[in-house]
């Protein structure tokens, strides 16, 4: 007598007939280290993942993160009609890759190429994918450089201030290049001219500035530092590139202030890199990577790869990926235009403002960066404020649902703690208004708490300066 396969044993309850939560699945624990000697059905291993992933949270209440939380639905479609599109088989997937060299030229103008240029670029992983691909170029062209006049280039280094993402510190270790970094001081958190030039020799490949950082929000010194560069270039004859890295502010720049002057127009900006996944308003992850102009670019870095059905040169430090990144952005710059992204920006801009200035007027802040150039509220607690610290608020406010990072600052500045308020497209100004009504809330519950000694020693750990 021939014997029943698993699904023909199962009763109909389990075969997604009826609720999936009737299965008997549910009794058991879901595998965690090992895989299961048996199959499930869809329905219920879809179910259980499901359910276990109510436990992040809402991501429009997360004002911790940069990255994109929502699409439009005929965007997100675009997407996922594409997911299963290798984005590097270019003989494949010929017109993916047309729309990706759109998308290289675009940006090109957003960030004000000269007419005599013509502006390379690529799309990465990221940001961090993005700023090591420029950098190296940069080692490279330096290393070339000092071959070529038969000088040693054993000692690369690079300079950047506290203020830059772990990536650039990645790059240093990784590609072996000396870190040159400007240490944050209490009440100045990003770098200027005067700071970098003591740092450089004929062995710099890169001055890094950032358009934006990580931690308050504030944007370098970058048209002064562009301004010492092409004085030593004028003294001494060393060429030193910037890198900017627009990751955050590299789509809200061009559309909010179009004047400010940060980008290609800056004669020793060489290369700059943008994160898609940010104010591109794109789904993690896509970032970019553009060099002002090809000789900017060493071509022994590209490697011809003839395997994927036709000849197609590359520079990744990665391979495989999905398209709907790419794809994902080209459906924003062509929906949005100039007109749709300003818009954008300038609400994030209007909304940041808002809170900003409010949660200043409440007297229990001391604002660091209220949305002036990019939609950041950076703040720490007011002198006054002695109980408790950022981090007790941040997790008051979890209580609500609502995610709002608390950290220290980098050396020199540690004992600076402060909360960031990322605002994003589909922030509103009636979230706005709710969350400083939570924040208010919080901040009484707290001043009324008993802390527990222990509590009192980190606060005293962590002065409010």
């Amino acid at each position: 007598m021939k014997k029943k396969n698993d699904l023909e044993q199962l009763k109909d309850s389990e075969k997604g007939h009826a609720s999936t939560y009737s299965s008997r699945y549910f009794k058991e624990s879901v595998p965690k280290f090992e895989l299961p000697e048996k199959s499930m059905p869809a329905n219920a291993a879809y179910q259980l993942i499901h359910d276990e992933l109510n436990m992040d949270c809402n991501p429009a209440l997360n004002l911790a993160s940069f990255v994109t939380t929502w699409m439009e639905p005929e965007g997100q479609k675009i997407m996922m009609e594409n997911m299963h599109k290798n984005f590097i088989d270019h003989d494949e997937y010929p017109q993916t890759e047309v729309i990706h060299n759109r998308c290289i030229n675009i940006l090109a103008r957003l960030f004000n190429s000269p007419k005599e240029c013509k502006t390379i670029g690529t799309c990465t992983v990221g940001s961090s994918e993005a700023i090591m691909l420029g950098l190296l170029a940069h080692k490279w062209k330096w290393k070339n450089r000092r071959k070529a006049e038969n000088k040693p280039y054993d000692k690369p280094n690079i300079i950047f201030g506290a203020d830059a993402h772990i990536c650039w510190d990645k790059f240093a270790k990784y590609f072996d290049v000396e870190m040159r970094m400007i240490p944050m001081e209490k009440g100045r958190y990003v770098i200027n001219a005067d700071l970098v030039k003591p740092l450089i020799d004929e062995n710099t490949i890169c001055v890094g500035t950032i358009l934006g950082t990580t931690f308050t929000g504030q944007v370098d010194a970058i048209e002064e530092i562009n301004t010492l560069l092409l004085e030593i270039k004028k003294e001494k004859g060393w060429d030193i590139p910037i890198h900017v890295d627009g990751a955050s502010g590299g789509f809200v720049v061009p559309f909010s202030d179009p004047s400010y002057l940060w980008d290609f127009r800056l004669e020793q900006v060489k290369s700059i890199n943008v994160s898609g996944h940010k104010y591109g308003l794109v789904y993690p992850g896509v970032g970019w990577i553009l060099w002002r102009d090809e000789n900017d670019f060493p071509e022994d870095l590209i490697f011809n790869v003839n395997y994927l059905g036709g000849k197609m040169p590359t520079y990744t430090l990665n391979f495989s990926r999905n398209s709907m990144g790419v794809l994902g952005q080209y459906y924003n710059f062509i929906r949005l235009g100039r007109e749709g992204y300003a818009h954008v920006m300038k609400n994030c801009l209007a909304n940041a403002q808002y809170l900003g200035q409010n949660l200043e007027k409440s007297g229990k802040f001391h604002m660091i960066n209220q949305g002036q150039i990019l939609p950041i509220v950076a703040l720490r607690l007011a002198d006054n404020i002695k109980n408790f610290t950022v981090f007790h608020l941040s997790a008051e406010m979890r209580k609500r649902g609502w995610v709002i990072s608390a950290y220290t600052l980098p050396a020199n500045a540690e004992e600076v703690a402060i909360m960031r308020i990322v605002v994003k497209e589909n922030f509103s100004r009636e979230m706005a208004e709710i969350l400083l009504s939570d924040i208010m809330e919080a901040c009484e519950r707290l001043a009324k708490s008993q802390m527990p000694d222990e509590d009192q020693d980190k606060v005293r750990k962590h002065p409010i300066c």
